[in-house]
């Protein structure tokens, strides 16, 4: 009797995850995956990322926790909690390389910080980064569904820079500032695709050269 008691002792510390020792409340990982996508799917993305983290925790090595990653990041998404759903991607993507849900994963980093972009006269570092994370998905994956995908928003964040670069060339304009204007409109030219700013910066450009000429 003493002997059996010594075996389950250390079965019991040894295998924290036998079925024999597992606490009535603690689920297999399939239950945890199954209660995670039906509280994904029903709106309920706080509950989900409990379940997600809870099946990661639990069992790390399972073939669900793999989904557990993705969805928590999905989850944040949902929520609009973009720092926290880049995180939990980049993580997805650090672990997984190789993984066929990789393209997406690096598009929905770009999309968290295309979500982020606010008016042109705000700070234009999310637009910048959305605009890396989505060429970077377009060299990497360039056939793949996502790459394609990002073709419009990648249209959209540079002409979220071009706006807020003509909006410091107009301050400095109007400040009189006129070089540092002339300098703006230059740089936005020469360093950014036609997004429809391209003609506006020119009649700029060479109002100011006028200007800086007639200064002189």
């Amino acid at each position: 009797m003493k002997r059996l008691f010594i075996l389950c002792l250390i079965a019991l510390l040894f295998f924290p995850g036998c079925a024999l020792f597992r606490s009535k409340e603690q689920k297999l990982a399939p239950e945890l995956a199954s209660d995670g996508m039906d509280q994904f799917k029903s709106g309920n993305y706080r509950s989900s990322i409990e379940s997600f983290e809870t099946l990661k925790n639990w069992y790390p090595f399972s073939k669900y926790a793999i989904l557990a990653e993705l969805k928590i990041g999905d989850a944040y998404y949902k929520l609009k909690e973009y720092e926290e759903a880049i995180f939990a991607y980049e993580e997805f993507e650090n672990l997984h390389p190789r993984n066929e849900a990789v393209p997406y994963v690096i598009y929905q980093i770009g999309l968290s910080y295309f979500e982020q972009i606010d008016t042109r006269d705000r700070d234009q570092a999310p637009a910048r980064k959305a605009l890396d994370t989505f060429h970077r998905l377009v060299k990497q994956f360039p056939t793949n569904p996502y790459a394609i995908k990002s073709a419009g928003l990648i249209k959209k964040s540079l002409k979220s820079i071009a706006g807020h670069e003509i909006y410091v060339g107009l301050f400095y304009f109007k400040s009189k500032h006129y070089k540092a204007a002339l300098k703006r409109f230059k740089a936005l030219v020469s360093n950014h695709p036609d997004v429809g700013a391209h003609q506006k910066a020119l009649v700029y450009i060479a109002r100011l050269e006028a200007l800086l000429e007639k200064r002189e």
